[in-house]
């Protein structure tokens, strides 16, 4: 299986400073970061590892419930996931990443309501980012569209 890489260079303090990610194994893009907007309610165009993250556990779960809606014998139509993942301040010093809130909604043919939520809370548990994302608390609001 092949190793996807992202690069960041970075200049001056956590404060002051300021970087720039660049998507290096697609060369999709390369975008600003900052912890000042990092740490805002607006990111005024400035990503985020956290919204990077999102990125990287909506489209994960995308394809994994697809599967496994695959497997139960439906056919997926239509996935919308949305993942937003929460940057709190960690009471042992610091900064963490205390939840991530999915929420999926599907067109699905071949699946009741019940068939499609038991794939979804499979798709939670066996994406390969939820897995490197163990001991964050990962929350799921599914239903059929």
């Amino acid at each position: 299986m092949p190793t996807r890489s992202a690069h960041t260079s970075w200049q001056g303090t956590l404060a002051d400073g300021s970087g720039r990610v660049e998507l290096a194994s697609s060369g999709a893009g390369a975008y600003d970061v900052s912890f000042p907007r990092r740490a805002a309610d607006e990111a005024g165009g400035v990503t985020s590892p956290e919204e990077l993250i999102a990125a990287a556990h909506s489209s994960c779960y995308a394809m994994q419930l697809s599967a496994l809606i695959g497997e139960a014998g439906g056919t997926p139509v239509a996935l919308d996931v949305k993942a937003d993942v929460t940057l709190r301040p960690d009471p042992a010093g610091g900064f963490r990443i205390s939840g991530i809130a999915l929420t999926v909604r599907g067109q699905v043919e071949g699946l009741d309501a019940d068939g499609f939520l038991a794939a979804a809370e499979s798709a939670k548990a066996g994406c390969p980012v939820s897995k490197a994302l163990t001991g964050t608390e990962i929350t799921l609001d599914a239903a059929l569209a």
